[in-house]
């Protein structure tokens, strides 16, 4: 096994609530609440779950865009949150980020070739016309044509934009990638397109990606392993395989019912989970997603289970998660509803 390229240990990030005309502090939003995890070299990391579960603050806590509360994020064995400016800036070229919206990430007022030429010339990699060529080979990577670098982001299309974001991330030859749901603002047809360009550039170019989604099925096509964090924890890790066909935590059981399944002569029980997710301000008590599970128990509402190893390369946060080893297979399959 290779040593992790990235490696985040008891992640934290905490949000001040503040009222009143002297802006005290009343309280805190638990954003990411404690979240482990490795990234090896060359793979690719799903981050999965829903909307407000702490997914992108994870992703940007780790670049250091924002700064996270606690906790420790080693890349190729250097400590990332303990970096000045100046250490940040150079380990900035081999950490980068493409943004979710390719419509407010990228500047208006500049060209796409100034836009590409900026980090190059900030990190002193190449400057006049070696930049220009650079930007030209940047522009070929992802699908595009060189003549599109005197052209500004208005006069493309929202896959052509998110094309230009990738390009950018490429520039100055990263070796980790955050992927903060790239395609989730795309047409269909769009998104497998950025999808194809991603796997085929991870390939090319031995990339590691952090991709966070909420699509399970975009994950399930992209990743080599898939993490699922639920309310600023994450509930569940494993291969990307073993996830899809024997998920060992019910909130991931319940995320993989609703996926639409294409076979008309297959149905899968649809599991609708009850309530709303709690606020990240007040989180419940012990288990936070007891209130919605439909395997809970007395002791969930007590006790705050770990995530723990419960088969091999499979970790999951769940009291009774072997129950699952049963019956996931079936729920997995779409043949039946866990009991």
């Amino acid at each position: 096994m290779a040593e992790p390229l990235l490696e985040v240990r008891d992640l934290v990030k905490h949000f001040p609530i503040r009222r009143g005309l002297l802006s005290r502090t009343v309280g805190q939003v638990r954003a990411v609440d404690g979240v482990s995890f490795a990234v090896r070299p060359g793979e690719v990391l799903g981050l999965v779950g829903e909307s407000g579960c702490g997914k992108t603050t994870t992703g940007r806590c780790i670049l250091r865009l924002i700064e996270p509360s606690s906790g420790s994020v080693r890349f190729d064995g250097r400590e990332v949150l303990t970096l000045d400016r100046r250490a940040l800036r150079a380990l900035r070229r081999e950490m980068q980020i493409v943004f979710q919206d390719p419509y407010s990430s990228l500047n208006p007022r500049l060209t796409v070739g100034s836009m590409l030429g900026e980090p190059l010339q900030i990190h002193g990699l190449a400057r006049g016309a070696a930049a220009r060529e650079r930007v030209a080979e940047l522009l070929t990577l992802v699908g595009l044509s060189p003549d599109h670098a005197r052209r500004y982001p208005h006069e493309f299309s929202g896959g052509q934009r998110q094309r230009i974001g990738v390009a950018r991330a490429l520039a100055v030859k990263p070796r980790l990638i955050v992927a903060d749901e790239p395609v989730s603002a795309l047409d269909v047809s769009i998104q497998a397109q950025i999808i194809n360009l991603l796997r085929d550039l991870q390939r090319r170019m031995d990339l590691t990606y952090l991709f966070v989604a909420h699509d399970l099925s975009v994950v399930e096509f992209i990743s080599d392993r898939v993490a699922v964090m639920y309310l600023g924890k994450i509930v569940e890790l494993a291969a990307s395989a073993d996830l899809y066909r024997m998920p060992l935590h019910p909130y991931t059981v319940s995320l993989l019912s609703a996926i639409p399944v294409p076979d008309p002569e297959r149905k899968r029980a649809r599991i609708v989970l009850k309530g709303d997710v709690p606020s990240p301000a007040s989180p419940p008590a012990g288990c936070r997603f007891h209130p919605r599970c439909y395997m809970a128990r007395e002791i969930c509402s007590r006790e705050e289970p770990p995530l723990r190893e419960v088969r091999p390369g499979h970790w999951s946060a769940c009291h009774f998660a072997s129950d699952l080893l049963t019956v996931a297979p079936a729920a997995a399959s779409g043949t039946s509803a866990p009991a």
